[in-house]
């Protein structure tokens, strides 16, 4: 007998009703579990939005030693309205055709979004994990749910977020004295691995390296969308300021950035 691919049909609809169906079906799917193996392979994950079309990106990194591998894009029609609690029907279609787009397979997945830590326990992190039968990780910058008690101001300290008595992430200090991230376990994986991953991939930023790179490209890619004279302009400055020595490029990135 031929085993059973265990992806999901993936069907994306276009009105609150029968999303609020779709996410109460796939929410029982979520599992929260002890990550079997040390991924290889890490994808980070995020989209912006200009006009009606949402644009998915997906940065690849070879995992532990952190090599960048691979970007890729997909711009796409957004066919649902903006709704909070909702992320995952607006990004979704682009990032998982941004995903699919990959040379590489990823082994695990970053979201800049929730992953359990959700009032539905299903966010964005949660949501494509389970249609695409692939461990995934929330890193978002802000709260959408529960309690937490104040942590540590040290890189690494990090304390539990719970919601309605249950831990759904943790809060985590990704750099001394800086404000923390909301971690939480969207598919396959659980809260102690979650936290490791996201510390390794965090360097002198707040943020996971691999997220702000998507994040990067997705706004760069919606600049050339709304402007593309001015998006040229500033790749025509660039490549003039790399001419003239590294020191004035670094300047110059960090003005645009």
């Amino acid at each position: 007998m031929a085993k059973r691919s265990d992806r999901l049909r993936i069907h994306w609809p276009e009105n609150i009703t029968e999303a609020g169906e779709i996410q109460e079906t796939l929410r029982k799917k979520v599992k929260i579990t002890l990550l079997k193996k040390t991924p290889k392979y890490i994808a980070a994950v995020d989209a912006a939005f200009f006009e009606n079309k949402v644009i998915g990106v997906a940065c690849l990194y070879k995992y532990p030693e952190f090599t960048h591998i691979e970007d890729v894009s997909v711009t796409a029609k957004s066919k649902f309205p903006y709704n909070p609690g909702y992320l995952a029907f607006r990004e979704g279609p682009a990032i998982i055709e941004a995903i699919k787009k990959l040379k590489q397979k990823p082994d695990l997945i970053l979201f800049d979004g929730q992953g359990i830590a959700h009032p539905k326990s299903l966010g964005i992190a949660s949501h494509v994990g389970v249609l695409l039968n692939i461990p995934t990780i929330g890193c978002a910058k802000s709260r959408l749910i529960g309690e937490y008690m104040e942590l540590g101001m040290k890189k690494g300290q990090w304390s539990t977020l719970k919601y309605k008595g249950k831990i759904v992430g943790a809060v985590l200090r990704t750099r001394d004295n800086v404000k923390p991230v909301f971690v939480s376990p969207g598919h396959k994986i659980d809260l102690k691995n979650s936290i490791k991953i996201v510390l390794k991939c965090t360097g002198k930023y707040r943020i996971p390296a691999p997220i702000r790179r998507a994040d990067f490209i997705s706004k760069k890619i919606k600049r050339e969308l709304v402007n593309p004279a001015e998006e040229l302009e500033v790749n025509v400055c660039s490549s003039a300021c790399q001419m003239q020595g590294s020191d004035n490029f670094l300047i110059f990135r960090s003005i645009i950035e």
